[in-house]
């Protein structure tokens, strides 16, 4: 890991880990390597970013309203919060998509600190070039992450062992997977990076 790394975590939320009003199957899976990641990153003075789906309760991102999904990661609310196990050291940015309810924000690219800052500038601001990638979905959120991210010219790692995919259609994780390595993003392991 670059000192001008930095991890983001994916909406690792409860609506979609097992049990959850959107649930990933497998979701939960990825809070053990990414709370020990987070660990490392932390012990080593290393940014650290979570991104929270943070909808209001009327979006057209729901299929009540004219969108795709069920009700799930509504402000406040429990689903929407942050899976209990996954552990966040208190460094941690968390950053803000989907509150506004014309907009389904997939990506966390243009996610929100709590004054309103997106991860772009925060990024820009920082000097930080790298970023580690995780969460859920593989085929939602974490791709057009990373798609946005590599458009900006950061190099981005994939973590292998810390991402799960809705598979609204069979194969969708794997084409995710491909369009993310096309678009010049490696995969690792967590374990793997020193």
């Amino acid at each position: 890991m670059q000192t001008d790394s930095a991890l983001l975590l994916v909406d690792v939320q409860n609506d979609f880990c097992p049990g959850g009003a959107l649930a990933v199957p497998g979701g939960d899976a990825v809070v053990a390597p990414l709370s020990a990641l987070a660990a490392r990153f932390a012990a080593n003075g290393r940014l650290i970013y979570a991104s929270r789906d943070w909808h209001p309760p009327q979006t057209s991102h729901f299929a009540a309203f004219g969108g795709v999904w069920p009700v799930h990661c509504v402000q406040g609310t429990t689903g929407a919060a942050f899976h209990p196990a996954l552990q966040l050291p208190p460094v941690t940015v968390i950053l803000t998509k989907g509150d506004d309810p014309s907009r389904d924000d997939y990506s966390a690219f243009s996610a929100r600190d709590p004054a309103g800052t997106p991860l772009r500038e925060l990024l820009q601001r920082a000097g930080i070039s790298e970023l580690y990638v995780g969460g859920l979905a593989t085929d939602y959120c974490v791709k057009a992450t990373v798609l946005d991210l590599r458009a900006a010219g950061c190099a981005v790692t994939v973590l292998s062992d810390a991402i799960a995919g809705v598979e609204l259609q069979p194969g969708d994780s794997a084409n995710a997977i491909a369009a993310m390595v096309a678009a010049g993003a490696r995969l690792a392991a967590s374990k793997e990076l020193g």
